[in-house]
């Protein structure tokens, strides 16, 4: 190979040599990248002082300048059409910096991080978009800061919890966290007081430190694999739906995603005792931030028991593995009075679903078919339920398969699978699930076939979805609603998506890769 020749991953062939006839499309300075791509995420932040989400007890909502972008239609849909290109935006100038950045040397980690804090540091200042799960945080850690059990108590045991943003499902729901994320919600919303703002701004700092461990560890798990960390920081923490989860929206999930990668990476580094020991204290610290981390946890058990580890060996680092996080959330339920009531409230959004996933499009035609047959619709429900808990549960048995079935080499990627099957299997799926296990799938390589294709374009259906899915528009409007704005979102959105994927000329050599130079290999 020439030493003016970049060095190709394994695994990661190019499927097209560099054409100097497509050089203004695929080379040149990443500046005007950089550039666009933070306009969008200006665009963005903007947008969301229109249709992003506040409590009614929110002081913005008496700013001047703010009222007509949120309670006119002329404002609405301004900020619909900003929200909807500085999205495209984003994804658009993700992909162009991917074509920029084919060498992923330390010329390209400058730019790929500068583009990331670029493209991060609006959304800190942005309003709650895409979910508004951060305003019960608040309301819940209101309800630990009164003296009483969230576990046990909704958010609509303390007063005036409607007027701070939360929805109206956890009323009397219990949450579906874990110890350490209810105490923290409690610091929260003791040091904030009555301020809703405040809360938010602190949940965005705390889901910031969970991002900040997660760019740290994904380079060093992708070491261990022989995988590039630049390119594999720059495919999860630039990735825009990445940004608007786990920074936009606040999510506790960053938390919780950083946490489980901090262990895995200990455990698998080291493999030793005081490595896994370490492991499996910050998985276990995931699990109690939220509970769906425990699927990471027998991959811990695996790494301690060695490579070719008999079946009786890996039995017993399993028992072991489990008994110290059971004694773990153990002592943090004791200290924090909580004792081991998230396990009841694991059931709390098992009646959700959606649409576009396998098992709710399936449980929905169920629905459909008996009653047309029966009439009876509470049979139907009956039925489609359980269907859907039978989906749940075909998930969680695959995940078991991946932990017993596979080789050594392949744990951490198989630990992403079982947390991908899930997902999958799950009637209910939230553009977040996908982080939690995409992290995994990254750093053990993805291949710049139909898997960069197929990850590329579900990142833009679920930015497509996220930007029409939930955008708070006022109720009081007169010539404007939530669905207007939805169908806004929509029509614009994929009309920009069509336009990427087919007529763009310097995209769609990404989406398509008989058209697409290589990715890793260029003269230099």
């Amino acid at each position: 190979m020439s030493p003016r020749t970049a060095q190709i991953e394994p695994g990661n062939r190019p499927v097209h040599r560099y054409n100097p006839k497509t050089a203004n499309y695929v080379s040149g300075s990443p500046l005007r990248t950089l550039i666009v791509g933070t306009i969008g995420s200006l665009l963005v932040m903007f947008a969301s002082f229109g249709v992003g989400w506040l409590a009614d007890a929110s002081l913005f909502r008496r700013v001047d300048w703010i009222i007509p972008l949120r309670y006119t239609a002329p404002g609405l849909v301004t900020c619909i059409a900003m929200l909807v290109v500085g999205s495209m935006m984003l994804c658009r100038e993700w992909l162009r910096m991917v074509q920029k950045l084919m060498v992923w040397d330390s010329r390209a980690k400058k730019w790929a991080t500068g583009a990331a804090l670029c493209w991060i540091i609006p959304q800190l200042f942005a309003f709650p978009l895409y979910s508004r799960d951060v305003f019960s945080y608040f309301a819940q850690g209101r309800v630990m800061a009164s003296g009483l059990n969230p576990y046990e108590y909704g958010v609509s045991s303390v007063n005036n919890f409607f007027q701070y943003g939360a929805d109206q499902m956890w009323s009397e729901s219990a949450p579906p966290y874990g110890p350490i994320f209810l105490v923290i919600e409690k610091w929260v919303a003791q040091w904030s007081g009555n301020s809703v703002d405040t809360a938010l701004y602190l949940f965005r700092l705390l889901a910031l430190i969970g991002v900040a461990m997660i760019a740290y560890y994904v380079p060093k798990l992708a070491q261990l694999h022989g995988i590039n960390g630049i390119r594999a920081n720059w495919l999860v923490v630039a990735n825009p739906l990445f940004i608007a989860a786990f920074i936009t929206s606040s999510h506790n999930d960053a938390l919780m995603t950083g946490l489980i990668l901090a262990g895995v990476y200990y455990a698998a580094s080291r493999r030793d005792t005081l490595g896994c020991l370490l492991g499996v204290t910050l998985v276990t610290a995931a699990v109690a931030v939220k509970p769906i981390a425990l699927v990471a946890l027998p991959f811990i058990g695996l790494f301690w028991a060695g490579r070719g580890a008999s079946w009786p060996r890996r039995i017993v680092f399993w028992a072991l593995t489990l008994a110290i996080s059971m004694a773990q959330l153990g002592l943090m339920g004791w200290v924090t009075g909580l004792n081991f009531g998230w396990v009841s409230a694991l059931s709390t959004t098992g009646g959700q679903y959606i649409w576009f996933t396998p098992i709710g499009f399936l449980g929905l035609q169920i629905n459909q078919i008996i009653v047309s047959i029966t009439g009876d619709n509470a049979l139907a429900n009956g039925i489609r339920d359980t269907f859907f808990n039978l989906g749940k549960l075909t998930g969680v048995l695959l995940a078991v398969l991946t932990m017993v079935c596979g080789k050594d080499e392949n744990l951490i990627r198989r630990a992403g699978l079982a947390l991908g099957l899930v997902v999958a299997f799950s009637p209910m799926l939230q553009s977040w699930y996908l982080l939690w296990f995409i992290p995994f799938f990254v750093v053990s390589g993805v291949r710049t076939d139909w898997q960069l294709d197929f990850y590329f374009l579900t990142t833009m259906f679920f930015v497509i979805y996220a930007v029409s899915d939930q955008l708070a528009v006022s109720p009081y409007l007169d010539n404007f609603d939530q669905n207007m704005g939805r169908l806004i979102a929509v029509v614009l959105s994929l009309a920009y998506a069509f336009w990427l994927v087919f007529f763009d000329p310097a995209t769609r050599r990404v989406l398509r890769r008989a058209q697409r130079s290589s990715l890793y290999e260029v003269s230099i």
